[in-house]
């Protein structure tokens, strides 16, 4: 047994190339479909917390600031949009559609606290002219969600500094548009449920779903299995040829 297994390793011969690539290569792409599990499993618990928060009943504003963790609390609000302080988040697109999301700040009556709310994703076919929206002028009885974004927004370079409303912006920040504005606001943004006041409001969870994660996890380990079965095959079949002899004897006749 052990005489066959020596053998083995001796005609064992993949060469070094081929082992420094496989050294290299495996580790990473193992390393990557355990990420890409790790991933998956941070977003199912993620949209299992929003479906659970999302059926529970609203909370009132008041209670906002005393939660350590607001993330997709549903709150019911009464109040008013401010018009003159109108955000409109660029880059946003539905259904292949480009677009944008108008944000405006809400005061609620009951707490007096401002908030910004995001009422809705809105169609921008030509850039030649500004989104056409309305902002109603009475006070508005509606439920939204608070959305904490998982992480900052990926910019090729920093909004402009301007004091031109609406605002086009690619990236929000509502505790600087707080301090801009001199109000004490929330330091997340509510996104409105469908309602009085609002435009196209089906929000992704999620830019990737965890059975994505899961997917891209199994062609990592594919492929760091077929790396590892290639590099077998050509260790055991790449003997190096034993150098034959010509055959061909000269012979000398005395």
């Amino acid at each position: 047994m052990r005489s066959s297994i020596a053998s083995a390793m001796q005609r064992f011969r993949p060469g070094i190339a081929p082992t420094l690539v496989v050294l290299v290569l495996l580790p990473l792409m193992v390393s990557l479909g355990f990420w890409q599990l790790s991933r998956g499993h941070e977003k199912q618990l993620l949209v299992e917390r929003y479906a659970e928060r999302r059926a529970a009943e609203p909370i009132s504003s008041a209670q906002l600031n005393d939660m350590a963790d607001p993330a997709f609390r549903r709150v019911h609000l009464r109040g008013q949009l401010d018009a003159a302080h109108s955000i409109l988040l660029d880059n946003r697109m539905r259904d292949g559609k480009a677009g944008v999301e108008l944000l405006q700040p809400f005061q609620d009556q009951a707490s007096g606290l401002w908030l910004l709310l995001n009422r809705g994703w809105l169609p921008w076919p030509d850039r030649r002219t500004p989104p056409a929206f309305s902002t109603p002028e009475q006070a508005l009885n509606l439920d939204a969600w608070v959305y904490v974004a998982p992480g900052e927004t990926f910019q090729l370079h920093a909004d402009p500094a301007s004091a031109q409303w609406p605002r086009l912006l690619t990236a929000l920040h509502p505790a600087a548009l707080w301090d801009e504005l001199g109000r004490s606001g929330f330091a997340y943004e509510l996104r409105a449920e469908a309602g009085p006041g609002t435009y196209e409001t089906t929000w992704p969870i999620v830019a990737m779903g965890p059975e994505k994660h899961l997917a891209y996890a199994v062609q990592w380990f594919a492929m760091a299995l077929a790396l590892l079965v290639l590099y077998l095959y050509l260790g055991w079949h790449n003997k190096k040829e034993k150098p034959h002899g010509s055959g061909h004897e000269s012979t000398q006749h005395v």
